[in-house]
């Protein structure tokens, strides 16, 4: 069975949206048709996927590469974690009006990144859904074809994009 991953990150603020698409999205039928674990930090402890509050760096990892998607946060520590693990992430960005973060810093790096083609910036849980879906039937692939040249590129734009973003704030 397919495996998705999430991570909600390690912020002290709780991501119990993120975690709440994922059940939903599981109770909706995707729980026949695929394992999902999910880092959930803080945030509430999934019912329906496998639920870990915290994993050491290196079994995250481990568990990124062998998904079939890699869903996070919009922190950029995560984004390039599931990137170096050949995945392009689905990005579900905290909120500040929501109480998941004290800013909307990931919501503007995500957009920027989004624009760039770097990652699926996904901000309703419809469209949560509706991508991974896709992914399981395999209309959609999240899986990078990039060579190390052009991944080396893509992470020097990548830093270009962060310090342009650190720089404007």
């Amino acid at each position: 069975m397919p495996l998705v991953f999430v991570t909600v990150g390690t912020d002290h603020h709780p991501f119990h949206r993120l975690v709440r698409w994922v059940e939903g999205w599981l109770a909706a039928g995707a729980g026949q048709r695929a394992r999902c674990l999910v880092q959930f930090g803080t945030s509430e402890r999934p019912r329906l996927a496998e639920g870990r509050d915290y994993l050491p760096y290196a079994e995250m990892e481990r568990e990124a590469a062998d998904a079939i998607a890699v869903v996070c946060h919009g922190g950029p520590g995560s984004v390039m974690m599931a990137r170096w693990q050949g995945k392009k992430p689905i990005v579900v960005p905290r909120r500040r009006e929501l109480g998941e973060h004290v800013d909307d810093h990931q919501l503007v790096f995500a957009a920027r990144m989004a624009k760039e083609g770097e990652l699926e910036l996904v901000e309703n849980e419809a469209r949560f859904r509706e991508l991974l879906d896709e992914v399981l039937a395999g209309s959609q692939s999240l899986q990078l074809s990039a060579g190390r040249a052009e991944m080396d590129e893509s992470l020097a734009r990548f830093e270009r994009l962060v310090n342009e973003l650190l720089a404007t704030r």
